[in-house]
């Protein structure tokens, strides 16, 4: 009788430490019982500010479109629909590691720092100096050449991706690398970010409704999203309770079967 109470204790013991609560599983949960569930989050979004390693598309458009071919290397490309990432990386305007990209005819400008929106202002007063009139009718636009970000641990599809716009949140990220596995932790995803003076580490709770107010919710070029195991994993006993019970189940029974035989030895 206390062995059979002892079995079920344990077997009780590792289905509540090994089963995932339903809680860790829910994205955006109204953790603030005191306010309406139909409140509304308001989402946080920087203008982001072009770092090392990125690839800007510049496209310039004029009166006579024959003089802008120089500056226009994936045009043709564009009208086919025909641009993918081999040719976005030889023939965009890659960042250096001094911030600069090297434009045909005005050479290098720098533009660490600077939002796309700075930057077509940029060039468009570097070529009316330089090269064109107002008469020209000039019409600059950047554009990021694609998000790229890195996703790895407890995500279906770990490795980098490209995402072509303008900004994209971090469910939308995790959705594009294959979701969260079942024994990810969605509480504690790092977000490893590039700065001018290095990388930060950030971590954000993805079950949390409050997620849509961080200033992490939106992520930028060249992050890398970590989603870390669960416990569970590691303990390896099964992801749910009736996992649990067929697993320690099977332990219990080839212990018995054990025991047994060297009994009857």
């Amino acid at each position: 009788m206390r062995q059979s109470l002892w079995i079920l204790s344990l077997l009780a013991l590792v289905m509540a430490s090994s089963c995932i609560p339903n809680k860790d599983l829910v994205y955006l949960q109204d953790k603030d019982k005191a306010s309406d569930s139909l409140q509304f989050a308001q989402e946080v979004q920087k203008p982001y500010r072009v770092q090392i390693n990125d690839i800007l598309q510049i496209r310039v458009k004029a009166l006579d479109q024959d003089e802008m071919q120089i500056y226009n290397p994936l045009e043709d490309a564009v009208n086919n629909g025909a641009v993918n990432e081999q040719r976005l990386y030889f023939e965009g305007f890659n960042v250096d590691l001094h911030g600069n990209i090297r434009v045909p005819v005005l050479g290098y400008i720098n533009v660490l720092g600077y939002t796309v929106a700075e930057i077509e202002k940029i060039i468009e007063e570097r070529l009316l100096k330089d090269q064109f009139k107002e008469a020209a009718n000039l019409f600059v636009t950047v554009k990021l050449a694609g998000l790229r970000f890195t996703a790895l641990g407890e995500v279906g599809n770990p490795g980098q991706q490209v995402i072509y716009k303008d900004r994209v949140n971090i469910l939308e990220a995790v959705a594009q690398s294959g979701e969260v596995n079942f024994v990810g932790n969605r509480k504690e995803v790092m977000i490893i970010r590039q700065y001018p003076q290095g990388q930060e580490i950030h971590r954000v709770d993805l079950t949390d409704l409050a997620l849509m107010e961080s200033p992490y919710y939106f992520i930028q070029p060249n992050d890398m999203i970590y989603v870390k195991p669960l416990p569970q994993k590691s303990l390896g006993t099964g992801t749910t309770g009736f996992q649990t019970i067929i697993n320690v189940a099977a332990v219990i029974s080839v212990a018995i079967s054990t025991y047994l035989l060297i009994s009857n030895l």
